[in-house]
């Protein structure tokens, strides 16, 4: 089934292909924004009676002709429309099926953005007892573990449960901590994670993790933990990411996954060693999963990197990452044809390369090239 040329919003284009296809397949981006927006959309098929299958992974599937095959998140060939994760609710909405607040939030957070001229899914928000506070957007109620397995943040603490807890232990906290309380922990998390080696980026880029959506009858404590927990469990476990933005208990299975995807990352960014080109910044890390490469180039892209890109790269796998919309799709896949057995996939502002094991200084410089 392909997309007619009707004068029509792309929500109401999509819903409409959604609402009459036999079969729906969502194919979404190994991201939090993309998987949040895959389960939003699912759940309203579900409620709708439509069969559908969700995959998150960046390898294309064959579908029979009567399938309306969906790329969220990603530029994908063989599919009937491609959708940005931050119109799901407007797509769910045109299907006549209010959105999951929770998981909705959770995928605008993970896309960097805040819905705020969004009344309705206010509302919804409010109904579901979603109320902003201060303190730090974490998944579990143990700060130290929240703090220590972010990948929101990357500060001294990071991966180091330990390091967290000493953190903590000098603000006296009391058991169970009030507005204050949470303010406290979050300057002392906003001057942790800008000190040192930061970038001036850092500045903003914690406040990712600041100022948190409590969610008292979600799967988490904050929306902000939630799509931290959605990004990390896509990128090494798809099919419990797509569960739990789906409303399945697993629970502690993606927090188990979370806590990993933490603690290899901020390692990994640890020890990566660096080179600065211009407009380019690289990292070389004993890494060989492209969705882990994509979390240490993001981390570093917010934290550490004097340039606007970043390219992270490990055995026979790539990730390129940048600030702004910058055509990354594109030019990892235009380096992946450069490399001969390479392939690529992603979004303007996020991709992620396989390619057979090669030198990384060969696929620097074809990245480099095609960046001219």
């Amino acid at each position: 089934m392909s997309m007619s040329p009707a004068e029509q919003t792309p929500a109401a284009d999509a819903a409409a292909a959604l609402r009459e296809a036999t079969f729906v397949r969502l194919r979404a981006h190994a991201s939090g924004a993309a998987v949040a927006a895959a389960g939003v959309l699912g759940r309203a098929l579900r409620t709708l009676d439509v069969p559908f299958r969700i995959r998150a992974t960046d390898t294309p599937e064959p579908t029979a002709n009567d399938d309306v095959a969906v790329a969220v998140g990603l530029s994908a060939p063989n599919r009937d429309f491609e959708l940005d994760p931050r119109d799901a609710v407007a797509v769910t909405r045109e299907l006549g099926v209010d959105p999951d607040p929770v998981v909705a939030l959770a995928g605008f957070h993970a896309a960097g953005v805040s819905p705020e001229d969004d009344s309705e899914l206010a509302d919804a928000a409010a109904d579901a007892g979603i109320e902003s506070r201060p303190g730090v957007a974490v998944p579990t109620g143990d700060l130290a573990n929240g703090l220590a397995h972010s990948t929101l943040v990357h500060a001294p603490f990071s991966a180091d449960r330990e390091a967290a807890q000493a953190m903590l232990a000098e603000l006296s906290l009391p058991a169970e901590l009030d507005a204050d309380a949470h303010r406290r922990v979050a300057s002392l998390v906003a001057l942790e994670a800008t000190d040192g080696e930061a970038t001036p980026r850092a500045t903003t880029a914690v406040e990712r993790i600041l100022q948190p959506r409590a969610t008292p009858d979600g799967p988490f404590e904050t929306v902000g933990g939630f799509a931290d927990v959605l990004d990390a469990t896509v990128k090494e476990a798809p099919g419990v990411a797509v569960a739990l933005a789906l409303g399945h208990d697993v629970r502690e299975a993606a927090l188990d996954a979370w806590r990993d995807h933490a603690q290899v990352t901020h390692a990994a960014l640890r020890e990566a060693s660096t080179g600065r080109y211009e407009s380019l910044y690289v990292l070389s890390c004993d890494l060989s999963s492209p969705g882990r490469l994509a979390t240490v180039a993001r981390l570093a892209r917010d934290f550490r990197s004097p340039e606007p890109t970043v390219l992270a790269v490990g055995t026979g796998a790539a990730a390129l990452v940048s600030t702004g919309p910058a055509g990354l799709a594109d030019e990892l896949a235009a380096a992946a044809t450069e490399l001969g057995d390479a392939s690529a996939t992603g979004s303007e502002r996020e991709a992620t390369m396989t390619v057979d094991p090669a030198d990384p200084a060969d696929v620097v410089a074809a990245i480099r090239e095609v960046r001219r």
